[in-house]
């Protein structure tokens, strides 16, 4: 397995077997894709795994929404459904984070079977060491490379290659101070980022969301050939809200 400098470079990663992108529909797992695509790694399906409730591995809002993604990408989609993975309670987050990944390992391992082999995953980490091991420890096991090329990248620059790139990008959840109710829905553009840096100065919170500051998904890019348009309606809980979709379609 490479280590963490070694998942951003692409050159020196098979090509001789599958690769699988793990796809949640945000920005994060998006770009990792975007950019295994352009390094001509063999990415043959997506997954996405739809925790119930909150979850320590996993991008929980608007995960429905893959499939919409996955036909505009043109990449066949892998849905995992482990149930509420928060009811199974471990002693601490660490053993709550492996138990979490194990339906995902169990769903890469048949895939492993169909596909005649695994050549790696992409993964959207970009800060977090948590959920960064566990994968790469997973990937070990499964015997497959790591192609993680956010990972601690600087956060604005990667913000704005996204934007360069074309991605346009909507904030479906929030919860951190600073961020209220208008923040739903709004377009994570330059004056999104902008103020999002000023918060960061006032409140801590980090640009890229990386703490669960808010949630996000990618609505088009280049690596899709159709966007997807969504109608919404607002959820705000006081001091935390989401957006729950009445309509979402290919146009």
């Amino acid at each position: 397995m490479t280590d963490a400098a070694e998942t951003v470079e692409a050159d020196s990663l098979p090509r001789d077997a599958p690769w699988v992108s793990l796809f949640s529909g945000g920005k994060d797992s998006a770009w990792a894709l975007h950019r295994a695509l352009e390094a001509d790694l063999p990415v043959e399906r997506l997954v996405t795994v739809h925790p119930e409730g909150d979850s320590y591995m996993y991008h929980t809002p608007a995960t429905d929404l893959t499939a919409l993604a996955a036909e505009s990408i043109g990449i066949d989609l892998v849905d995992v459904h482990p149930g509420d993975l928060a009811a199974e309670t471990a002693t601490d987050s660490g053993a709550q984070g492996d138990r979490e990944l194990e339906p995902l390992e169990r769903a890469l391992a048949d895939l492993r079977e169909s596909l005649g082999g695994l050549g790696g995953v992409t993964a959207g980490a970009v800060e977090s060491e948590y959920q960064t091991s566990r994968i790469r420890a997973m990937a070990d096991r499964l015997g497959c490379a790591v192609y993680a090329p956010l990972w601690q990248a600087d956060p604005l620059e990667l913000a704005e290659a996204m934007l360069v790139a074309g991605f346009r990008i909507r904030i479906v959840q929030v919860a951190a101070a600073g961020l209220d109710e208008s923040w739903l829905g709004r377009p994570l553009d330059r004056e999104a980022l902008s103020d999002l840096e000023r918060l960061n100065e006032e409140y801590g919170v980090h640009v890229l969301g990386e703490g669960g500051e808010f949630e996000t998904f990618v609505v088009d890019g280049p690596h899709m050939d159709r966007r997807i348009d969504l109608a919404f309606e607002r959820v705000w809980e006081g001091t935390r809200g989401h957006i729950r979709v009445t309509d979402a379609s290919l146009v």
